[in-house]
């Protein structure tokens, strides 16, 4: 079944998507499959983060996101997105992939955020898109257990920086504090010769291995 076929099936009788929306899915489906090999200066992430009526994921839903773009090691405040789901979740989740295409994913927290987007995508557009996950949730603590030894709040990582933001609890004033955290991340991954976004998850990945959650 094509991605089109699926949407019409997933949308039942919802309202059609906007005509900008449906061309944001068919970019999005004609991109080639990305190369997370390549050195972070050559790669732009995404730093993606999401509003919910709570965090029960069992019951709560997908309110809001917002992006931030970080290309070639910068973080751009121009290259940003926010979309608030309502009143067209449809459009709003199609153009986010617009604005992410297919880059790395940067994320606090992959399993409620990752979890809600998927169940979204699923519902709302028939499919769930396939990314590279990198979770700072995770991350940090690998790579500076001399601020934290073990996983913590989003609060704790931005008390530990000294990073400030513009509006807590917003889907776009924590990306922009998450962004932030990354750039560190980042900075320090590539002194442990962590040198591209694949080897970002990896790293994550081995630490959450190595603490059995």
């Amino acid at each position: 079944m094509s991605w089109l076929s699926r949407l019409k099936t997933a949308r039942g009788s919802q309202s059609p998507l906007s005509e900008e929306a449906e061309r944001a899915l068919e970019a999005w489906h004609a991109l080639t499959e990305p190369v997370h090999e390549h050195p972070h200066f050559e790669s732009r992430y995404v730093v993606l983060n999401t509003e919910a009526t709570g965090l029960d994921l069992e019951r709560d839903r997908l309110l809001a996101v917002g992006a931030i773009a970080i290309d070639g090691g910068l973080l751009h405040p121009q290259d940003a997105y926010y979309a608030q789901l309502e009143p067209s979740p449809g459009d709003a989740l199609a153009s986010l992939l617009g604005f992410t295409g297919r880059c790395p994913l940067v994320v606090f927290n992959a399993t409620f955020n990752r979890t809600l987007l998927e169940r979204a995508f699923a519902r709302q557009l028939g499919f769930t898109p396939e990314f590279l996950w990198i979770d700072l949730y995770f991350l940090l603590p690998s790579l500076f257990p001399e601020r934290l030894e073990r996983p913590g709040r989003l609060a704790d990582w931005m008390a530990a920086f000294e990073i400030e933001t513009f509006q807590r609890h917003h889907a776009l004033g924590d990306a922009w504090a998450i962004a932030q955290l990354f750039l560190a991340a980042q900075s320090r991954a590539l002194s442990l010769a962590v040198t591209n976004p694949r080897a970002l998850a990896d790293h994550a990945h081995a630490y959450r291995q190595k603490l059995k959650v």
